[in-house]
């Protein structure tokens, strides 16, 4: 994963909260029953794990992730012995062949340098009939956050547009995620939308995550001078729809699939 993810604790402030709305929906659509063994790949700071623990009663969970601050973050704060902590890649995957009951992945398949192979090694893991869940953001119309900020950015550096997740990243465009499951050989693939309200309580509350070091947006805006660093701010100002209370409420859409082994 790119190091532009490494910090949790600026992950969260940037994109988590935002991450654990989606998750809650996107579980619920999957209907799994207790006592299931999981796979969380791509687990980040470890949003997905707990909400399967507080609301699924798992067996046992494997969260695994590539970012080693990730998985001590996650650690720090998830106690349960159910949960077993990794560090590895999606594309080869450190368990055994048909030892899962429910394979998951949020917000990370686009970060992979081979998502066909991480789906296929998600496939090889989980045994027959299992499940495998996946979704990513709509970064190119549906992740209202950064598509204001990169619209912003490109208006007045087009050298941006080289950053911005909504043309980089292909495979979180509408129908992409569910052909490629079905290229991998997964069948029962169903495919939806998810959507949030994200609201910032005011600007300060939108524009301090930019500020992090953390995500490309945020790191894009850190690599600014301190002067186009305050053109860009003045322009998202402009540009946000700021209700009149202060508060900004934008939406939030994810794509999802889900699939049988």
């Amino acid at each position: 994963m790119n190091n532009a993810w490494q910090s949790g604790t600026a992950y969260d402030r940037y994109m988590g909260r935002w991450s654990k709305l989606i998750a809650q929906k996107f579980l619920s659509w999957l209907a799994i029953p207790p006592a299931c063994i999981w796979l969380d790949l791509g687990c980040g700071t470890g949003t997905i794990t707990r909400l399967i623990l507080e609301s699924y009663q798992p067996k046992k969970i494997y969260s695994i992730d590539s970012s080693s601050d990730f998985i001590r973050d996650a650690q720090e704060s998830i106690l349960n012995p159910a949960v077993h902590f990794k560090v590895g890649q999606a594309e080869s995957l450190e368990l055994d062949s048909n030892s899962i009951d429910v394979a998951v992945s949020g917000l990370v398949l686009n970060f992979v340098s081979k998502p066909e192979a991480a789906v296929s090694e998600m496939m090889r893991v989980t045994q027959p009939g299992g499940t495998i869940g996946i979704f990513l953001w709509d970064y190119m119309q549906g992740m209202q956050m950064l598509r204001y900020f990169w619209d912003a950015a490109i208006g007045l550096d087009p050298e941006a547009k080289k950053l911005d997740e909504g043309t980089r990243f292909l495979l979180c465009q509408e129908g992409k995620l569910e052909s490629l499951v079905k290229k991998v050989g997964l069948k029962q693939v169903e495919a939806t939308f998810i959507e949030v309200k994200t609201v910032f309580q005011n600007f300060d509350d939108y524009w301090q995550p930019f500020l992090g070091n953390v995500g490309h947006g945020s790191v894009y805006t850190m690599s600014l001078s301190q002067k186009d660093r305050k053109k860009l701010e003045e322009k998202l100002r402009r540009s946000l729809p700021i209700d009149g209370d202060g508060s900004i409420s934008l939406m939030a859409k994810a794509w999802a699939v889900k699939a049988t082994t």
